[in-house]
């Protein structure tokens, strides 16, 4: 009995400190920036988000990223799959800088991807202030979401019933869509989710090759830069708020569907 009060007592306490550490680093600077984009009232914050220039930077930041979101979705699977399923030289190697876009300074990418696609590119190919350029960019940052959820689920998958199905004269093409995609589709759509988050949000890696044109490659954060410089924070607050919303919605579909698939395959 003395050890289940102090079992509860324990989880009690831990959930305290985690509520508490999440409101203050997660909860209340939400609360703030919410609170900032009604500070001239909700006709204010609805004028923010409908204004031309806020609407072109949040159409182009949000079809940019979903491109980016799609383009991770098939090269993150297969390079997920190489790594899985095949043996290579220098497989340690790619494995280990898959991880580079989280450690390297995304201002950094932005340097190195201008030097590549910019006036001056070695390989002449000037990318540099086009949309083109962003989705470089940002599948550059993002690389690394779709291929980590995607490669423990490979690496826990029983390749017996891949072998079963083969000799049972399955090909690959129905295996893989029969067999392997079912039970990969959760991963790859929370990889996506957290690809297209991340993009929607990012700013270092676009801020030199991207070029900031209004209403051509301005995205969401370099609009939110703009709109502090001028001495709007209002307007600032109120595209933020908006891709919080556009985050939120995004991840909350995907989880939903990845939900109803993993039901779908518990009750096959």
């Amino acid at each position: 009995m003395v050890s289940s009060r102090v079992r509860r007592s324990s989880t009690g306490l831990t959930v305290g400190v985690a509520g508490l550490w999440l409101s203050l680093i997660v909860l209340l600077p939400l609360a703030a920036i919410v609170a900032q984009s009604f500070d001239d009232g909700p006709a204010g914050f609805w004028d923010a988000i409908v204004a031309k220039p806020a609407l072109q930077t949040l159409g182009i930041t949000i079809v940019v990223s979903v491109v980016v979101a799609l383009i991770n979705v098939v090269f993150g699977t297969i390079i997920a799959w190489v790594l899985v399923r095949d043996d290579f030289p220098g497989k340690g190697f790619v494995n280990a800088i898959i991880d580079l876009p989280f450690a390297l300074p995304t201002i950094v990418a932005s340097l190195v991807l201008l030097s590549l696609y910019g006036p001056n590119s070695p390989i002449d190919l000037h990318l540099s202030a086009t949309q083109p350029a962003l989705v470089i960019a940002l599948t550059f940052v993002t690389l690394p979401f779709v291929v980590r959820q995607v490669q423990p689920v490979l690496m826990e998958l029983d390749q017996s019933v891949e072998e079963a199905a083969a000799v049972l004269g399955a090909d690959n093409r129905i295996i893989f869509t029969k067999i392997v995609l079912p039970a990969l589709l959760p991963s790859i759509l929370t990889g996506a989710g957290l690809a297209f988050t991340r993009a929607i949000g990012e700013f270092g890696s676009v801020v030199l090759i991207g070029g900031n044109i209004p209403g051509k490659t301005q995205v969401a954060s370099q609009y939110i830069q703009q709109e502090i410089e001028v001495d709007q924070p209002v307007n600032a607050a109120a595209i933020s708020v908006a891709l919080l919303v556009i985050a939120f919605v995004a991840l909350l579909a995907l989880r939903i569907v990845s939900r109803i698939q993993t039901r779908r395959e518990g009750s096959e």
